[in-house]
């Protein structure tokens, strides 16, 4: 059975553990920053967040596009 923070890591876009390998921090640390910034700056980091991740499925897909024309 898997475990609600499982569940939520998958479905929240990966947008934390990309910032976390990046910076080179854990992800649950980069997620507990957009917590309280969310609450010290009444919910404005929830944009960056969104805009991230709609960057990186946004990069995903045209990398998937890449490779599929080079196999045609």
């Amino acid at each position: 059975m898997m475990q609600f923070k499982e569940i939520l890591e998958r479905s929240a876009f990966g947008v934390c553990n990309y910032l976390g390998e990046k910076i080179g921090i854990s992800s649950s640390r980069v997620r507990l920053y957009f917590i309280y910034a969310s609450f010290v700056t009444l919910g404005s980091p929830i944009i960056v967040y969104l805009f991230t991740a709609f960057w990186l499925n946004l990069r995903t897909y045209i990398r998937r596009k890449k490779n599929h024309w080079l196999w045609e």
